[in-house]
């Protein structure tokens, strides 16, 4: 009896405890004059998103309109506290003017919890996830890697790998495809090539290795994944005692042997290729510099994420990249190249099917520069010049922003003026609602409209700064923008060159996104009828 007892208050007091524990933060907003999302023990302010009842991005747009009077509001994910800024003024201060007051990310796998040098978790030595020091020079050192001039290398390989796909679609003449799993087919082949080196035609072969494991490592759906995200939300510095890593050993081990040959194949033979494995090794011998020709002219999309001047200038004291942070960099391009570009790019022909007048007026701007190209092969400078596909791409990735939010941590007490003033507190997080801001009213006249007009010449000089993020801002945006637009270019000129998109009965109006905390993904597919234009 006084044993069953003795278990009881243990029992009881353990659960007491945890209690505290999932609830110790939850009136963390009380304290500042600003509004804050409900919070529920465990779940936070996430519990709809958690028990996958609604999208991340359906999510972050439904809270960032409950507070339409507030420049920001509070929110729980799990147990963290989080400042939500919607203020575009605010966004581009904190992100740019004042960047070194947050200068990280908030890491997935806490850096107070494993040794960086040592530690064996791949996804610790990501450049999304370093922080300090260490982030300043990696992301320094491999900026050169993503210049204009690097991508006029590279772009070669991917007009090779768009003319496959052209080629592969041609048999049989007219069908219904979808897109998802079309563009993963593409993406592999130009991640294979551009990244690794390695001559691949997934539309031939559909089941070489690339792509098994690039669906698996994109697969952020997969329950295993899953709890290991909730771990790292719920117990960061458990999980990385344990050393969890949210990459599979199978999956490192696979590209670390890829890329020990491909480096070992390259020293011993003195083999020179364009790509993303030859530049890690001249950025890890401080052989690679950011230069552009003096006299180069190229227009930039407007997505294009900005480059900051201390990108151009390598730091004097560079440390050697290693052999794991180069493997890591590869995986990040690969995790980040395989999924997401597809995604967008699938986005991107829904629009335009459901709207033949816009592919119409595309396919003319296609037509005229392929003419003027007296069948030659699409050149990068005209690809580049090409408006109204720029603008078509640009409306693409503010409706269908590949990610929905993105967040920064503050390193030292940040005071906001205000009446009265708010002082964000040193190690806070701040979340950055792109989704939110994308659809905001006030910024986007009819935000659901797909309207590629929002970024013509006139109309783009009148979006903040702040409020257009498809590849976030300031110095922590996107290091590979240019690759992922030209990517997305290159392809839709081949395809809309050789074939008209149309509906088919299983394409969906509206999409329905995949619930849960997954990236961008339709649920039930993007299906469009393909139709030749000529003979392929």
């Amino acid at each position: 009896m006084e044993v069953d007892l003795v278990f009881v208050i243990g029992f009881v007091s353990l659960l007491a405890a945890l209690y505290i524990y999932l609830t110790s933060n939850n009136k963390f907003f009380e304290r500042f004059p600003i509004p804050c999302l409900p919070v529920e023990p465990l779940f936070g302010s996430y519990r709809q998103l958690a028990l996958k009842r609604i999208s991340f991005n359906e999510f972050v747009r439904f809270n960032y309109e409950l507070f339409p009077d507030a420049k920001m509001f509070g929110m729980f994910e799990m147990l963290t506290p989080m400042f939500v800024i919607r203020d575009p003024e605010l966004v581009k201060r904190i992100t740019v003017k004042d960047f070194d007051h947050f200068i990280n990310h908030r890491p997935l796998i806490s850096a107070d919890s494993t040794s960086y040098s040592n530690s064996s978790i791949m996804f610790s030595k990501v450049l999304f996830n370093l922080s300090g020091q260490r982030w300043r020079d990696v992301r320094t050192t491999l900026s050169p890697t993503f210049t204009g001039s690097k991508m006029r290398q590279m772009f070669n390989m991917i007009v090779d790998c768009s003319e496959n796909m052209v080629q592969a679609l041609a048999h049989p003449a007219g069908q219904e495809c979808e897109m998802k799993d079309l563009f993963i087919s593409f993406a592999n082949d130009v991640i294979a090539c551009c990244a690794f080196g390695v001559r691949i035609n997934s539309f031939q072969d559909k089941r070489n290795a690339f792509l098994r494991y690039g669906k698996n490592l994109s697969n952020f759906s997969r329950w295993k994944v899953y709890f290991k995200m909730m771990g790292f939300q719920l117990f960061p510095k458990l999980m990385a005692k344990l050393q969890m890593d949210i990459f599979d050993s199978k999956h490192v081990e696979f590209f670390t042997e890829l890329f020990r040959h491909s480096v070992q194949e390259r020293e011993h033979h003195g083999i020179v290729r364009p790509d993303l494995i030859q530049l890690l090794m001249q950025a890890s011998k401080g052989k690679l510099r950011h230069h552009e020709p003096q006299d180069s002219e190229e227009v930039e999309s407007f997505a294009t994420a900005k480059e900051f001047n201390d990108e151009k200038i390598l730091p004097k004291n560079t440390v050697p990249l290693s052999e794991s942070e180069m493997v890591a960099q590869c995986l990040l391009f690969f995790l980040a190249g395989f999924d997401t570009l597809a995604t967008s790019i699938s986005f991107l022909v829904y629009e335009v099917t459901i709207a033949p007048d816009i592919q119409q007026r595309l396919y003319e701007e296609i037509r005229h520069v392929s003419e003027s190209l007296d069948g030659r092969t699409i050149t990068y400078d005209a690809l580049q010049s090409m408006r109204y596909l720029d603008m078509v791409v640009s409306e693409t990735l503010r409706k269908w922003t590949p990610a929905p939010g993105t967040d920064r941590v503050c390193n030292q007490d940040y005071t906001i003026p205000a009446d009265p003033d708010i002082t964000i507190p040193k190690g806070t997080a701040v979340f950055i609602p792109i989704a939110g801001l994308h659809y905001d009213p006030n910024y986007y006249p009819d935000p659901d409209r797909f309207d590629p007009e929002r970024f013509n010449e006139e109309n783009r000089q009148k979006i903040p700064l702040g409020a257009y993020l498809p590849f976030g801002i300031g110095p922590r945006n996107c290091i590979a923008s240019r690759f992922a637009l030209m990517e997305v270019k290159t392809i839709v000129y081949h395809l809309l060159l050789n074939y008209e998109f149309s509906r088919s009965d299983r394409t969906t109006i509206p999409v329905k996104l995949a619930k849960g905390l997954t990236p961008l993904k339709p649920e039930d597919g993007i299906y469009v009828q393909l139709s030749p234009r000529k003979k392929i």
